[in-house]
Parts: C-alpha cells; structure tokens; sequence
C-alpha cells in the first residue's frame, strides 16, 4: 500500500495557516467572501498548478483541483475535499485538513503512477461556516440554490452576500452555474477533525462517520424600550437582555423536554443595543443554532423555543421577531462508503469507531447525489473553532492514509 509524504504534507497546511493569521490571538480569520478567504483560494490554485494539476474556480467560488489518472477527463470523478473558509479566530485544521490531504492524495497517486479508471478531483468549497447561512459553495454544487436565496442572504450584520460576492470580483448568480450533475460524480471523501472530544477522550485514532447533525439557524430579535438605568423602576422595565437571559435559562428545559442526547441549542452571538453602561437595553439581537439527527425532533426544538421565546416576550413586555436564516436536515453517509472504510482501516491494523457527527459538512449535501463519507480524526482536547484547535500529526498522517486507500479503491472500479 501506498503512503502519503507527511512533511509535504505538513509544509503545505503551515504554509495555508499564514493566510488570515492573526498575530494578537494567534486565530486564522477566513470568513467566506473576505479578502483572506480569496487570497487561500488563489493561494491553493497556484500550487495546485505548479504541481502539475489542473485547477481553477467555479461561479460560487469554489476551488477545484484535477488529476487525470488514465482515463478520459469526461470519466465520472472520485472528488476529496473540504472547506477553505474558517470561523473568526479559528483553527489551521477545520476545513483546511480535508483539502490539503485531498492534494496530498493526488500528489501520492501521482508519485507512484497508478493508473486509475477514474479522475481525481480536490474540492475547496467556499462559505461553508454559514457565515451567510446554509453551505454556499456545497449547495451550488448539488443545485441546492436558487435566484430567491442569493440575493436575499446575509449575515448577523445585515452584511448580504450578493454584495460581498461582487466585491470579489464574482457574479452571484454565476453560483447558479457551478451545479453537477450526478453521472459526473462517483463518490465524495472528506477528512476532518472530530471537533469534538469523543475520539480524544477514548485515545481511538480514527472515526468512521455514519451521519450528520441536522442544523438550524436562527436570527431573533426582542425589542423593548430603552430608559435610563438609575430611574426605571426595575418592575416598570421592558429590558430585552433579560428576554435574552431568560431564554438562556430555559433552553437545557427546552431539550429535556423535546430533544435527545444528540440536541444542542446555543446562542453564539448577541448585540445590545444602545449598549451603553447607564442605559437599559432596549433591543437585543442574537442567533440561535439548533441541531439534532433526527428532523422531527429539530421541529419540536424549533417549536418549542418559539414558544418560550414569546411566553418570555409578554413577561417582560417585549416585541418578539425571528428569521429563520437556514434549515438543514440530518443525513447519513452511504452504509457501502463506511463498509469501505472499516475494510481499509481494518487492513492497516487501524482501530476505529463508527460515530455520529454533530457538527455539519459539506459531505452531508454530496449524500444526495453520490456516494458519501466523512472520516474523523482526534481534536486535542476536543477544542475546535478556536485557536488552540489541534491534532496531532501521526493522526492526521493515519487519516490521510485512510483517504488515500479509499479514494485508489473507489477510483480503480
């Protein structure tokens, strides 16, 4: 069997982390659509290029990279990859892990000349962190997107995508245009940190992905009267942080009541305004994030916070509004990809587990239109989505391996 070349490996993904490093928290800043953002794409183009692959960018400003193995370039595909994109202040790893060892993939099929009966393709998807909802750059690809979305999605700011997409250089509605169809596919990789602490905790190496969460996304707004802070009556009040805190005492009551072990709620941005010390805030905008891996008990989540949410709002005399920004259902990776991946793992002595994923990926939209999987690896500590995010490179050279053994068989049938 053959092996990936770690240091080349590594090389390429430090070499990744410089672009949107932040020095002050040591956090990589990439948001979909930024000037980082494209700079990684361009970025990853020329290596790609210098490396002897084909490589360019589609309509929704995902990166696509090519290896013709032996056969015609028309030959349905075997695509790796992940997203390029980070959350603010994240990690070198999330994302970038599963395009790097995509191109690692490539470049040691390439070294020892195998000769394949499908092309290889790496995948740098664009804006999959739903920093304007949803998975931008999966969902042109699998056609999940239409004129209507485009043009009205935008994020916590108010910032609209469209805007940003034209600021780079690239039409939105090009996007459109980026769809595959399903005879040009044959299956889709990906390899991507756990993010989580299941893997680390029971110091297993590798995870063989059956599922993934389902996610929600929410953008709500409490609006009361702002009053001054020395002279209102706290009973005379209508004090939208405290809608807010309300909300956050009962959200554990919400998924004891109507979730499973696999629920999370979370409230993950606020903003107070008029936000000043001596004021009592009067409007207090912020998301929620409801996941789970079943869509029926999404629904009651969803269902239930709304009713706490404007049982809250008359307690405290508050106007209660909510945009539901995205809704992505559970689904599960093909049962014929995770056989393959328990073989593979088994033939190299390899000790794995089969586990859910909480946290979404692309891989969860290729499940409709071709064969699927998502291999996981060990975060340090659980730590993701953050500076400190962290694997170890043994784990990260045993799941390239894995992936390079996956994608020979797929793409030699």
């Amino acid at each position: 069997m053959p092996n990936i070349n770690l240091p080349r490996l590594k090389e390429s993904l430090m070499e990744l982390s410089r672009i949107g490093f932040n020095p002050d928290d040591k956090g990589i800043y990439r948001s979909g659509f930024t000037d980082a953002d494209m700079e990684a794409r361009r970025w990853l183009i020329d290596l790609a290029k210098n490396d002897g692959f084909s490589a360019d960018m589609d309509g929704a400003g995902n990166v696509w990279l090519g290896y013709d193995t032996g056969k015609h370039e028309e030959d349905s595909a075997v695509v790796m990859g992940s997203h390029l994109d980070s959350v603010p202040a994240g990690g070198m790893f999330d994302g970038s892990l599963g395009v790097m060892a995509g191109l690692e993939v490539m470049r040691t099929v390439r070294d020892h000349e195998l000769n394949l009966q499908h092309p290889l393709k790496v995948l740098g998807t664009a804006e999959e962190e739903g920093r304007f909802g949803g998975m931008f750059g999966v969902q042109a690809i699998t056609g999940d997107l239409t004129p209507e979305w485009i043009l009205s999605a935008h994020d916590a700011d108010g910032v609209y995508l469209a805007d940003e997409m034209k600021k780079q250089g690239l039409d939105p509605m090009g996007a459109l245009d980026a769809a595959w169809q399903k005879d040009q596919m044959k299956a889709y990789l990906e390899l991507h940190i756990e993010q989580g602490p299941v893997l680390d905790l029971e110091k297993i190496p590798l995870g063989v992905v059956e599922g993934i969460s389902g996610v929600f996304k929410w953008i709500v707004k409490l609006k009361g009267k702002a009053d001054h802070a020395g002279t209102a009556p706290m009973h005379m009040r209508s004090d939208a942080f405290m809608g807010l805190a309300d909300f956050a005492h009962e959200i554990q009551r919400i998924i004891d009541e109507w979730g499973t072990d696999m629920s999370r709620i979370t409230v993950g941005k606020v903003d107070l305004k008029p936000g000043y010390p001596h004021t009592v805030p009067g409007e207090v905008i912020f998301t929620i994030v409801g996941r789970d891996m079943s869509e029926d008990v999404m629904k009651a989540l969803s269902e239930a916070c709304e009713r706490t949410l404007r049982a809250i709002s008359r307690r405290h005399r508050l106007h209660f509004e909510y945009d539901e920004v995205s809704w992505l259902g559970p689904n599960y990776c093909a049962p014929s990809m995770i056989d393959l991946m328990e073989i593979k793992a088994k033939e190299r002595g390899w000790e794995y587990k089969v586990m859910p994923s909480g946290a979404g990926h692309d891989v969860q939209f290729f499940t409709h239109i071709t064969e699927s999987g998502l291999i996981f690896i060990p975060s340090v500590g659980g730590v993701s989505h953050a500076p400190d995010e962290w694997s170890h490179w043994h784990h990260i050279e045993m799941g390239t391996n894995l992936l390079l053994d996956c994608a020979i068989e797929r793409a030699s049938t």
